[in-house]
C-alpha cells in the first residue's frame, strides 16, 4: 500500500506540474490519481500503457477530462470527436460526430470531417464523405444547410484531395442512381459514399442507435479522435464483444500512433 500511495503522489506531482496555472492544487492533484481514469491516463501519458479504455460503468464523459488534461489533443487539433464504425452486410460505414459535439461550427464539422478521414485512412480505406443535412445543396436554407455548406466549401479549398461534397440528404448519398439522376455534379457521384458527418450531436447519436437496433448493423466504437494517444471510451454497459472490439481499434490506433 505504501508503494501504490508513493506512485499515486508521484503522478500527482505531475499532474500538478501540468495544471498549477489552472487553479489546481498539490494536495487536489495527488487525491485525483486515486481515480482509475487519472491513473490511467498517466500511465499511458508516460509510455507504460500504449491504450487506455474506459467508461464501462461510468458516465461517458467521466474519462475524457482527465485524458485531454493529462495526454492533451494532437498538434492542429481543437476539438476530439467521436466515431462509430457501423458493420453492414454492404461493408463498413463511418458516423461521425456520434458523442461529443453538440452543436459544431462550420469550422468544427470541418475538423470532425479531418479527423475522421484520417481515421478511416488509418483502417486502409479512403474515405468518401457526405456532409449530411435536411437539404441538397442549397435547396433549403437555415442554420444546419448553411453551416454544413459552409464546411464544405472550406474543405474543397482547404483539402483538395479529399473525396466530400455536401449539404446533402441521406438518402441522396446512398442512392447513387438518385443522386445522378438530380445531382450530376456532385463529387460523391459514383463514388459509393461510407463515410458520413452529421450537423449535430444529436442527428448523429439517433442515427447510429436506429441503424443498430433496426437495421441489424453492428456498431463498434466510439472511436475518440483527436487525442496525442489512444483513449478510448465504452458505452455504459457494453457487453464482451463490444469491449473486444474496441481493444482491437485501441491497439489499432496505439501501432498507428506510434
Amino acid at each position: 500500500m505504501a508503494e501504490e500511495e508513493t506512485k499515486r503522489n508521484e503522478y500527482g506531482d505531475m499532474l500538478w506540474r501540468k495544471r498549477n496555472r489552472r487553479g489546481l492544487t498539490q494536495y487536489d492533484a495527488r487525491k485525483l490519481m486515486r481515480d482509475r481514469n487519472y491513473f490511467g491516463a498517466m500511465m499511458v501519458e508516460l509510455g507504460l500503457a500504449d491504450a487506455m479504455i474506459s467508461g464501462l460503468t461510468r458516465k461517458y464523459n467521466a474519462p475524457i477530462k482527465p485524458a485531454l488534461e493529462i495526454i492533451g489533443v494532437q498538434e492542429g487539433v481543437s476539438k476530439v470527436a467521436g466515431l462509430y464504425m457501423m458493420i453492414t452486410k454492404k461493408g463498413p460505414y463511418f458516423f461521425a460526430d456520434t458523442t461529443m459535439n453538440v452543436n459544431p461550427t462550420a469550422q468544427e464539422l470541418v475538423d470532425i470531417a479531418v479527423l475522421t478521414a484520417n481515421t478511416v485512412k488509418s483502417y486502409n480505406i479512403t474515405p468518401r464523405i457526405a456532409m449530411l443535412s435536411y437539404s441538397n445543396f442549397g435547396s433549403v436554407t437555415g442554420e444546419v444547410p448553411n453551416k454544413v455548406a459552409e464546411a464544405v466549401k472550406i474543405l474543397h479549398s482547404n483539402y483538395p484531395g479529399l473525396i466530400v461534397d455536401g449539404d446533402i440528404q441521406a438518402n441522396f448519398a446512398l442512392n447513387n442512381n438518385l443522386l445522378k439522376e438530380q445531382f450530376p455534379f456532385s463529387t460523391l457521384a459514383d463514388k459509393s459514399v461510407n463515410t458520413f458527418i452529421f450537423p449535430n450531436l444529436a442527428a448523429g447519436n439517433i442515427a447510429y442507435k436506429l441503424m443498430q437496433e433496426m437495421g441489424g448493423s453492428e456498431a463498434i466504437g466510439p472511436v475518440l479522435m483527436g487525442l496525442k494517444k489512444p483513449v478510448h471510451v465504452l458505452q455504459l454497459g457494453s457487453s464482451v464483444r463490444e469491449i473486444v472490439n474496441m481493444i482491437i481499434i485501441s491497439v489499432l490506433d496505439a501501432q498507428n500512433k506510434k
